[in-house]
């Protein structure tokens, strides 16, 4: 698929996959007439890549630990401690974001259900 079906699909703009791209976290093939084309599997591991980022986690760790998230048992011999405690961190930082939103989503069920009943 081209540039812009991976986009569509994704929900990611053209310069973001570009940038992905110059990162190392996902790769294109060159047709002869130089445009980028992308394997179908790409749309699950840019999905994947967004996930990360929005959790917080820099391309440079991403990249590190993506070839982990393919396979059902995770091997990495190559943990920098830098690496761990970064993860260890974001780990903690997405624990507290979960707990947050799930206060929220209790507040907001619970206005709801106030709200409902009074109707």
């Amino acid at each position: 698929m081209r540039i812009g079906e991976l986009s569509d699909r994704t929900g990611t703009s053209r310069r973001l996959l570009r940038y992905y791209e110059e990162q190392g976290l996902i790769f294109a093939q060159r047709c002869e007439n130089g445009y980028r084309t992308y394997d179908d599997r790409l749309v699950d591991r840019v999905l994947q890549i967004r996930g990360l980022l929005d959790a917080g986690l820099p391309t440079r760790i991403i990249k590190q630990i993506l070839p982990c998230l393919q396979t059902p048992s995770i091997v990495f011999d190559e943990a920098t401690p830098e690496m761990l405690a970064v993860l260890e961190d974001e780990l903690d930082r997405m624990t507290r974001r979960i707990d947050c939103l799930t206060r929220n989503r209790d507040a907001v069920t619970a206005y709801l259900g106030a709200v409902r009943a009074d109707a």
